[in-house]
């Protein structure tokens, strides 16, 4: 079964939220806020150095995502394209 590509615009969608918000707005709560660690910001329950190695990789991680979605993405239209054409 092949993903429609909504599906595929989805997943970067929740890809990008998911890893602005452990990645970088994890930061920004532990260097400028007095917020305790919570489910939402979860790499802060690390020791200083780890969480900030953590967040960047939570960020690389989904970027990595978001290019492979991506990359199906662009086959979905295509694939899509091509049905039409023969229609």
């Amino acid at each position: 079964m092949r993903m429609d590509e909504g599906w595929y615009r989805l997943g970067m969608l929740l890809t990008l939220v998911v890893g602005f918000w452990e990645g970088v707005m994890a930061v920004v709560f532990r260097l400028f806020t007095d917020k305790d660690p919570s489910v939402m910001t979860a790499v802060n329950y690390l020791a200083a150095p780890w969480c900030y190695v953590a967040a960047a990789g939570v960020a690389a991680v989904a970027f990595a995502v978001i290019a492979v979605l991506d990359a199906g993405h662009k086959k979905a239209l295509a694939r899509k394209e091509a049905a039409d054409a023969r229609s």
